[in-house]
């Protein structure tokens, strides 16, 4: 199976599905994100992703079936492309996400420290004038 863990030419991708949408399966409700170098990474990403759309569908009061039922009208599923068994999917863990509220800030819910696009924006800040200012001015002293 250690072949499979890794990434497929440009790596692994995670399909996020706006549950909201008219046609969920839409161009318009459909955003994939690549760049995962391993399928482990892609994974946690989309099971992260998951629980947090799910913890903001999350109301006071709601039990378990009615915040996974707001999370069906309303919230975003994630899947690891072309990962067939080896990838997370909601499916799994939803009713365990449904009946265990989690904070936010929780790293249950740190989606965002697993996105490579992140690493693009570094990388975008990396190329900017290392003087610290952007007046147009020459920093000659």
């Amino acid at each position: 199976m250690i072949g499979g863990i890794f990434a497929p030419e440009g790596g692994w991708v995670v399909r996020i599905r706006d549950l909201s949408a008219d046609d969920p399966s839409s161009p318009d409700a459909v955003e994939d994100v690549a760049g995962f170098e391993t399928l482990m990474h892609a994974n946690a990403f989309a099971r992260r992703y998951v629980r947090d759309s799910l913890e903001r569908c999350r109301v006071p009061g709601a039990t378990p079936e009615d915040v996974a039922g707001d999370w069906h009208a309303f919230g975003e599923d994630a899947e690891v492309l072309d990962a067939a068994e080896g990838g997370w999917t909601s499916a799994s863990e939803l009713a365990l996400f449904a009946a265990t509220p989690v904070p936010p800030g929780d790293e249950a819910r740190d989606w965002r420290s697993l996105d490579p696009r992140r690493d693009e924006d570094d990388e975008d800040d990396d190329d900017d004038d290392d003087h610290g200012d952007d007046d147009g001015e020459d920093d000659v002293p």
